[in-house]
């Protein structure tokens, strides 16, 4: 496919952003822009391939996953490691590692976390720009897995979006320091890369740089903009209801993937689905939410999330609940209350009555007469 030079802007509240890029995919196929409620970067790019903020079908987030893959370096020194950034990429990290494993040489799987669980802690760092910005990182549980992520020559890093390359040049810092000495190679994946050659001029150690689209942004902002109050998300800690024991999906380790979540009952041809994950629990609803699909229905994904995006441009809609780890945070979920489905599954990795019931009655009064909490236990 030719390149072709598209210019992308937009008009926030608070300033205007400008994307330029050389890419074959046309920009507006593959995000939106949204003004965060951040007063650290007032903008977001908005995936419409990813599954988090816009409800997107199972089969096309699979398309980018083998995509993205497909891009990897053909010959990787083994142990390589998989790190997918919570909240928003872990299930597009889990994804691509399902999709590369098969030609990796002793393949491992990781994710950050702000939730912390029973597991030795390895290192944590912080994503600056973001409404969270403390990270954790736990080694593999299993002994084998364990090993490979100590002894790990290539690292593969995974985020939706590069904007400086920062969060990536800090999380390879923190491994290191914390005995990560074998690697000998970082490549990192994304939808979209706007850092330039800062990953390369930044990072101690060779860089390949894997996405969809690179490009280059600018950020003018508005003289006497009102700055964006952020509610309080940034937590990292437990909350009053305790995850599930099963972490058989990324924060312990892992190095194959299955679905291990039965639906209540089967999908009826052409019947209209959203599968919900819950924050950084969206591995396994996707896997069922891919099963659905398989099975005939009329499927979109989507998921429960602390970022606090302000309604407008990208966002169509949003639902405002308390989270259901028992923090005491906000959580949202965007572009769905505008939209109608048969029924919803909402897949939570804490109990069934964590889940908010201002939430269950506003999805079961407008967006679908069936709504279901399915509990991965």
């Amino acid at each position: 496919m030719s390149q072709l030079h598209q210019r992308y802007q937009r008009e926030l509240s608070g300033g205007t952003l400008s994307v330029n890029t050389a890419s074959a995919i046309p920009l507006d196929t593959l995000f939106d822009i949204a003004e965060r409620r951040n007063p650290r970067r007032a903008f977001l790019f908005v995936s419409k391939v990813l599954g988090r903020h816009i409800p997107v079908s199972p089969s096309t987030m699979q398309a980018t996953y083998r995509q993205l893959a497909g891009q990897l370096p053909a010959t990787l020194p083994g142990p390589v490691l998989f790190i997918g950034m919570a909240e928003t990429a872990v299930g597009m990290a889990a994804g691509i590692f399902r999709e590369a494993r098969r030609q990796i040489a002793e393949p491992v799987f990781i994710t950050s976390t702000r939730h912390p669980v029973d597991g030795e802690l390895f290192c944590e760092f912080k994503e600056n720009h973001s409404h969270a910005t403390d990270h954790l990182i736990y080694l593999p549980q299993a002994p084998q897995l364990r090993q490979r992520a100590l002894t790990a020559r290539t690292l593969v890093l995974i985020d939706d979006e590069a904007t400086t390359g920062n969060t990536f040049i800090n999380l390879l810092a923190a491994l290191r320091e914390a005995g990560l000495t074998s690697i000998e190679r970082v490549v990192t994946v994304t939808l979209t890369d706007w850092s330039g050659d800062a990953l390369r001029e930044n990072c101690p150690l060779p860089v390949e740089v894997v996405s969809l689209v690179k490009g280059s942004w600018a950020w003018t902002p508005r003289p006497g903009a009102p700055v964006p109050v952020m509610p309080s998300v940034n937590v990292t800690a437990r909350g009053s209801w305790p995850v599930s024991a099963r972490q058989d999906w990324g924060r312990l380790g892992m190095d194959e993937t299955c679905c291990a979540i039965t639906p209540p009952r089967v999908a009826f041809p052409a019947e209209k689905i959203l599968v919900l994950g819950s924050g950084e629990f969206v591995w396994p609803p996707f896997l069922l939410a891919e099963q659905l699909e398989l099975a005939g229905a009329d499927v979109k994904f989507s998921s429960l999330t602390r970022s606090p995006i302000a309604p407008g441009l990208a966002i169509q809609s949003t639902l405002a609940f308390s989270d259901n780890y028992g923090l005491g945070i906000p959580n949202f979920v965007y572009n769905v209350a505008h939209q109608q489905f048969d029924r919803i599954l909402i897949c939570v990795e804490t109990a069934q009555a964590s889940v908010c019931p201002t939430l269950i009655d506003a999805l079961t009064h407008s967006v679908a007469p069936r709504v279901e909490v399915i509990s991965y236990e």
